[in-house]
């Protein structure tokens, strides 16, 4: 049976690189993304070496969601991965300078939209037993604090705490759970956060070497193809430039 993995916000960023990794593996795949012109493009690239189903759908909508999955067509009655990547942060001001409606859309996307598509295929991941695998995309923001992380490091650490919680409710039925963890990474979420500021986005990743989608992806599939019989239950990265000590960059070495 060819494996199948269900991906969010496979537009852009960790999604994309994602998708196209699993593809060349051969693995079915199952995309969502709110962008149909980006969505239709890349179903349409890498509907040449796999079986691909696209669906224009925004997680933060559990109708729309629940529609979505409903209209999957019976060869992905089960799923052997799901990846909870669609996500973002929005502004890095302080709190008392934010914009309560980018609160509402990063709970909205990073906590409900998670929770939504996890619970709406839960029963597609319990089909398929051992070997299944739920890979949520958390980040070192639920981590560790850092001036402007607020709301968007709030919902990391309720990813974190969610997948720990997944994990105790799943004993028995074969199916993993992990969180991963990225540092500085250079991708549009980091665009999107800085509304644009392409000046902004520059100076945030100049001379630090950032880990990049690709890096993501490689991990991502290394983690759904462990064995079985193993599961991660975390995973922390991070560029060689950037601790944890107040996210400390050195921007003039290569290591």
């Amino acid at each position: 049976m060819t494996a199948t993995v269900f991906i969010t916000g496979a537009t852009s960023g960790f999604g994309e690189a994602t998708a196209r990794r699993f593809a060349q593996a051969g693995w079915k795949l199952v995309l969502t993304g709110r962008r149909q012109d980006r969505l239709d493009a890349l179903c349409n690239e890498l509907s040449t070496s796999t079986e691909v189903v696209g669906l224009v759908v925004d997680v933060r909508d559990r109708q729309a969601m629940e529609a979505a999955i409903a209209s999957l067509p019976p060869s992905f009655d089960t799923l052997q991965g799901l990846v909870n990547n669609a996500g973002l942060a929005l502004g890095a001001d302080a709190a008392q300078h934010c914009d309560l409606d980018d609160w509402d859309t990063m709970v909205d996307t990073n906590i409900k939209g998670l929770m939504y598509t996890t619970r709406l295929l839960l029963p597609r991941l319990i089909g398929h037993g051992r070997g299944a695998s739920i890979l949520n995309v958390g980040s070192v923001a639920g981590n560790y604090p850092y001036p402007g992380s607020h709301v968007y490091g709030g919902t990391k650490a309720f990813v974190g705490q969610f997948s720990l919680s997944l994990r105790c409710d799943l004993r028995g039925t074969g199916v993993r759970v992990t969180n991963i963890e990225p540092g500085l990474c250079e991708s549009e979420f980091s665009l999107v956060r800085f509304g644009g500021d392409q000046s902004r986005y520059d100076a945030t990743y100049a001379g630090a070497e950032p880990i990049q989608p690709q890096d993501i992806a490689e991990t991502i599939f290394w983690v759904l193809n462990q064995p079985a019989h193993v599961n991660i239950n975390s995973l922390e990265l991070m560029p060689v430039s950037q601790d944890w000590a107040g996210f400390s960059i050195n921007r003039t070495a290569k290591a």
